[in-house]
């Protein structure tokens, strides 16, 4: 049993990011959606480093691009971060930059702080201004109406929901040297999700002190396999954003920082794949037997992406065939003959495309929620994990009428 003060041991807590001490936060309607919350505002009590990572799609949302000049500025002091949802600020040209530095400017006269240390975010609908009045009236109001704990961030994560249809919280404990250090986050997304970043958008602090670089790597590190190992539907958005925040430390990330970090984004990336939209199963794959790390990522993005495995999978239909081709598609280096498929730690495929088990066998493994897949390479010791859902009418009855 590992001891309390083990760096490798960490412990879950309710409260999400408002499990994090100085940490004060809530979401409010401000009426950029009908009826539901759709405003965030996340105050830390000190200045903060702050670490990011942001979409890769070449058309990236106003926000995305003036966090980032934000965070080349006051990246060592960064002291909020307001959100909406039902707008995605994305495609908006002039006026959509003049709106989100607006945004920040008018949330940190209120807050008595720079406006470069305020960070933004959006997500919703591409292509469309922000309603600045709303935005404006809202924010005066949430200034006021911040606090800490469970229900505070119940309520932002509540407010950042688009077509999800629960909130996404997760917090971790770790202890160094005896101190109780906490890790909590919240998140949101549930369709438009590739491994590239996704469609998502999640905020994450700790209480343990970090220098800005180590919180950069590390939290590059986890979204590398975390967030970026996730698929609902293939495709990217143009708003994707984590941003970590935590006090200004000396040195690298504490012993257990990086396990606790990779916990609440582990759990936050699972929960955007369970709640998928139209999903009703979800699949973890595993890709073991590496020539290395990058090619387990490849092989097994390109499994949890396909929409024929997909689809098979919504159809609890036994065809293996659909996971190998997705696997070999990619260019990986796959050896014909050398790997072999597991289900639910079943032998599936021997080496060499001999079936272990019947075909009625199989479709009874793939009735239940949760599936799991493990392709093993046979080439060498490395593996990576991916999680993906099946692709259902319900999918495309959302997205054909998303706007409507």
């Amino acid at each position: 049993m590992l001891a309390p003060s083990s760096p490798d041991r960490v412990i879950a807590l309710r409260g999400g990011l408002g499990a994090v001490p100085g940490i004060s936060l809530t979401g409010i309607h401000a009426g950029f959606k009908k009826r539901k919350p759709d405003l965030v505002l996340i105050v830390a009590d000190h200045d903060c480093v702050a670490a990011g990572c942001v979409t890769t799609n070449e058309i990236k949302a106003a926000p995305v691009l003036v966090s980032n000049e934000h965070l080349a500025t006051d990246g060592e002091a960064i002291r909020a971060l307001v959100c909406n949802s039902g707008c995605a600020n994305a495609c908006t040209g002039e006026r959509g930059l003049h709106d989100a530095r607006t945004t920040a400017r008018q949330t940190a006269a209120l807050l008595g702080v720079r406006a470069t240390q305020v960070l933004v975010a959006s997500t919703g609908v591409i292509g469309v201004p922000l309603a600045m009045d709303r935005m404006q009236k809202g924010i005066e109001r949430i200034v006021e109406l911040v606090h800490e704990g469970s229900e505070a961030a119940y309520e932002a994560a509540e407010a950042i929901m688009t077509t999800d249809h629960v909130p996404k919280l997760s917090a971790y404990a770790f202890y160094h040297e005896g101190r109780r250090y906490v890790v909590g986050g919240i998140a949101k997304g549930a369709g438009m999700i590739a491994p590239n970043m996704a469609t998502m958008l999640a905020f994450v602090a700790t209480d343990a002190p970090l220098s800005r670089a180590s919180l950069q790597v590390t939290l590059s590190e986890v979204v590398a396999d975390t967030f970026n190992m996730i698929s609902v539907d293939g495709d990217m958005s143009t708003n994707d954003s984590i941003y970590a925040l935590a006090p200004k430390g000396e040195n690298d990330a504490l012993p257990g920082f990086k396990t606790a970090l990779r916990a609440v984004c582990e759990e936050l990336a699972v929960a955007m794949v369970r709640d998928g939209e139209g999903a009703t199963k979800t699949m973890t794959v595993t890709v073991s037997g590496a020539a290395s790390r990058e090619q387990a990522r490849v092989v097994c993005k390109a499994i949890i992406n396909s929409s024929l495995v997909k689809c098979a999978l919504y159809g609890e239909d036994p065809n293996w065939g659909r996971i190998v081709a997705a696997a070999g598609s990619v260019g990986a280096g796959m050896a014909d003959g050398a790997w072999r498929l597991l289900l639910n730690d079943k032998v599936w495929v021997e080496r060499g495309a001999v079936e272990a088990i019947s075909e009625a066998e199989a479709h009874a493994e793939l009735e239940g929620q949760d599936v799991r897949v493990l392709l093993d390479l046979g080439l060498g010791q490395e593996q990576a994990v991916g999680w993906g859902c099946d692709l259902t009418g319900q999918y495309v009855r959302i997205n054909a009428h998303y706007r409507t």
